[in-house]
């Protein structure tokens, strides 16, 4: 199967040629033009007549051989980011350390990047390094020979022409996507340093594609794993959105534990994740198996609800602290609850419309359990009831014990107004019966001289 995708992809002709680009053109490739967005292919089709070269380029490409369908499609140009918004009105630069553009055609948005070159290069504009390597600004133009040699792994630096149907293969990435094997571009160490968020793209794509990581790829990555300390936690949250959200979240997960680069992102669960007899880990799997099964479904999914699960063991930890500290158990959760976002957001800048739902969820797990009285019938109307009711099943799918409490909230949804008030009163019997038995006072026994 591998001798036979190696052929199929890359013509052993090509494959041979040193001096540039392997250029498969129709019949030699299985893309077809159809394959490509309009907007994407329009856009290309614009820049070419006004005298620019464009190609769609990366992961669209890379994903279209495997047989899967990219969800966004990136032209690359020989335009100036300043050049590219001239031809189109609506759209506008973004980007400070990498400017890109934003092409609105239709209700598509497709992102038109410049041809970049090594910082050597001359003219252009000038890149900027910090001390140990990392590129703070990434704005230097060039051809597309330097682009390519820019781009991170071989499998995401393939371009494509529309119109003529010929595919260019600058770092014999088509060889690398028939042996499923990820491999960054130039030297790794180098690489990883000017953008330690490679380390996580990496993670991304192997576990996203089923790719292995090269050896010399993965070599580097446990011992520069710590750079990415220094990058912003609000960048870090956008590609934990990336790694986590889209539908290959378990698989993502184990490359980043194999690479020690999950105790980065989560540095005060990593080391949680083995205790309390595997729970913790069962749980978190179990999270991430949920969401990436709510994808394939397209059912929606919260950042949320997977940060509540994924802080959890944290929450517990700290919340039984805060118990054995004297605090009854709502105050003790809540103040857990803060104690652990605020120290997460220092990795990972959690917006405020997420932290405070992903709080919620866990106070609900303290107030799910109490359903006397009204009190079921308050909660139940609560705008955090589903997103809590969610979580205790997660919790019971994971192995807790609850004692069924899961169960009874599904029937008590499902129930009526009558049966509502039964499966309450029910509760309240036993609960009254509890308290009768603790209060009883215990017979002496016989002969014990008591009276």
């Amino acid at each position: 199967m591998l001798k036979k995708l190696i052929r199929i992809f890359v013509p052993k002709k090509s494959r041979s040629r040193q001096d540039g680009p392997n250029i498969l053109k129709a019949g030699e490739h299985t893309i077809k033009s159809r394959h490509i967005s309009s907007a994407a292919s329009k856009i290309v089709d614009i820049l070419e007549e006004n005298k620019f070269q464009a190609y769609v380029v990366g992961g669209c490409i890379r994903d279209i051989l495997l047989d899967r369908h990219p969800k966004d499609f990136d032209v690359a140009t020989n335009a100036t980011p300043e050049e590219v918004k001239a031809l189109f009105r609506r759209s506008r630069i973004v980007g400070r350390r990498f400017q890109i553009v934003h092409v609105h055609m239709g209700r598509d948005i497709v992102e038109v990047t410049t041809f970049r070159a090594n910082h050597s290069a001359s003219g252009g504009r000038q890149g900027v390094r910090s001390d140990q390597g990392m590129l703070l600004r990434d704005n230097v133009f060039g051809d597309i020979t330097e682009d390519a040699q820019r781009r991170d792994f071989t499998v995401n630096a393939l371009y494509y022409q529309p119109r003529s149907n010929t595919l260019y293969d600058y770092a014999n990435g088509l060889d690398d996507i028939a042996r499923r094997q990820l491999r960054i571009i130039g030297d790794p160490e180098t690489r990883f340093r000017e953008d330690p968020v490679r380390m996580l793209r990496a993670a991304r794509f192997a576990g996203k594609l089923g790719f292995s990581v090269e050896a010399a790829t993965a070599a580097p990555i446990g011992a520069l794993a710590p750079l990415l300390r220094d990058i912003p936690p609000a960048r870090l949250f956008d590609e934990w959105l990336k790694l986590f959200l889209s539908g290959y979240a378990l698989d993502t997960f184990h490359v980043l534990r194999e690479f020690g680069l999950f105790e980065e992102l989560f540095p005060s669960i990593d080391p949680l994740l083995d205790s309390d007899d595997g729970f913790n880990l069962r749980f978190v799997e179990q999270a991430l198996g949920n969401t990436d099964a709510r994808i394939r479904d397209g059912k929606r999914v919260t950042p949320a609800f997977l940060l509540a699960a994924l802080l959890w063991p944290m929450v517990v930890k700290v919340t039984r602290h805060y118990l054995e500290r004297g605090e009854n158990p709502a105050m003790a959760v809540q103040k857990a609850g803060g104690q652990v976002v605020a120290q997460q957001i220092d990795r990972i800048a959690i917006p405020r419309r997420f932290s405070m739902p992903m709080r919620e969820i866990w106070d609900m797990q303290q107030r799910l359990p109490l359903r006397y009285g009204r009190r079921a019938e308050h909660l139940v109307e609560l705008p955090r009831f589903r997103a809590g009711y969610d979580f205790i099943l997660l919790r019971e799918q994971a192995g807790e014990d609850l004692g069924g409490l899961g169960r009874w909230w599904t029937l008590y949804q499902e129930a009526g107004d009558s049966e509502r008030l039964t499966m309450v009163k029910a509760l309240d019997n036993k609960s009254e019966g509890d308290k009768r038995r603790r209060r009883r006072p215990r017979r002496p026994p016989a002969g014990s001289g008591q009276s």
